[in-house]
């Protein structure tokens, strides 16, 4: 058991540069670079050079890369070209406004999703089964942004029953309830934006299981359908959800970035709509290399949750 995670810690550090190698590269070969988002139309050519001098970005691509990857080990983000601030401190900020948010609507959906797919597996093809599937259907198929818009106008502008965006009153003390106030709606839609896919997983999965050879002999010995699937089938469908869960790390902090920019609420998708729009660089940068190592590191945890829960694993390793 610990040999295999030690194993697959050792395969996930490499990796981890590699992201970090691809997403500087991306940004390097952009058409602007990080003294274009300052160049104002007063400033001379000698200036805008000795601006990419001091930054060094007239250095070799190599350099750069050691330089700000030596920067990045040791904890140094960079600041922000806009506002000037520390990106470190900037995220650590924002970083926990959006698992507030992201982690409630996850787990929610996640639990919803065992119960429906469950139902809607094991009764397949009659009218329950066709009725979550196809509201399913289309809650993949409608968009997360238009969700959030109609919810917004719904409730928060014609019936007034919730505030528009935010995540505190401005001017108001902060409190638990003016915080779940503002936090009803975006929850709501991230809650319905990760419930269907979740869904489909979880029928597809427990129709697969009520083919397999172990149901057909309960069945034969008399084992009712609601004792084969809470005794049996629901373990088994359990085990591949644990790879979702791991598998929902990265979406603590780029889960809700389209919810997030909608209500405006103060997470890091905000923060990362307006650095692509202001082309700050260096925001850019650290935000893609810290969802990148979540998506490692979150298919790290997904493979050591399913060791832990399934013995065989353990013995093939």
């Amino acid at each position: 058991m610990l040999k295999y995670i030690i194993k697959r810690i050792l395969t996930a550090i490499p990796l981890i540069f590699v992201i970090t190698f691809i997403c500087f590269f991306l940004i390097y070969i952009a058409p602007y670079d990080a003294v274009d988002a300052m160049v104002s139309p007063k400033m001379t050519k000698q200036e805008i050079e000795a601006k990419k001098e001091q930054a060094g970005l007239n250095d070799p691509f190599y350099v750069q890369y050691g330089k700000w990857l030596n920067n990045l080990c040791h904890g140094e983000w960079g600041y922000s070209l806009t506002s000037g601030t520390n990106i470190r401190q900037d995220l650590k900020t924002r970083i926990p406004n959006t698992i507030k948010l992201v982690l409630p609507s996850y787990f929610t959906a996640f639990f919803l999703s065992i119960i429906l797919g469950l139902i809607a597996g094991s009764n397949q093809n009659r009218r329950i089964d066709r009725i979550i599937d196809a509201v399913s259907s289309v809650g993949i198929a409608v968009p997360t942004f238009w969700l959030a818009l109609m919810t917004m106008y719904v409730f928060g502008y014609r019936f007034k029953m919730f505030p528009l965006m935010g995540m505190q009153t401005i001017g108001k003390e902060k409190s638990f309830i003016d915080f779940m106030h503002h936090f009803v709606m975006p929850y709501v839609v991230l809650t319905i934006g990760f419930l269907p896919e979740l869904v489909r997983y979880v029928r597809s999965s427990t129709i697969s299981e009520f083919k397999e050879d172990y149901v057909l002999i309960q069945k034969s010995f008399g084992s009712s359908k609601a004792k084969i699937l809470l005794n049996h089938v629901s373990k088994n469908v359990m085990l591949p959800m644990v790879t979702k869960l791991g598998m929902a790390l990265p979406m603590l902090v780029t889960g809700a970035i389209i919810t997030e920019t909608i209500f405006a609420w103060p997470g890091v998708g905000t923060y990362y709509m307006k650095a692509i729009r202001t082309l700050d660089y260096p925001i850019v940068m650290n935000i893609l290399v810290l969802s990148g190592t979540l998506v490692i590191l979150g298919n790290l945890l997904a493979d050591v949750l399913y060791c832990l829960v399934d013995p065989r694993i353990r013995i093939t390793e």
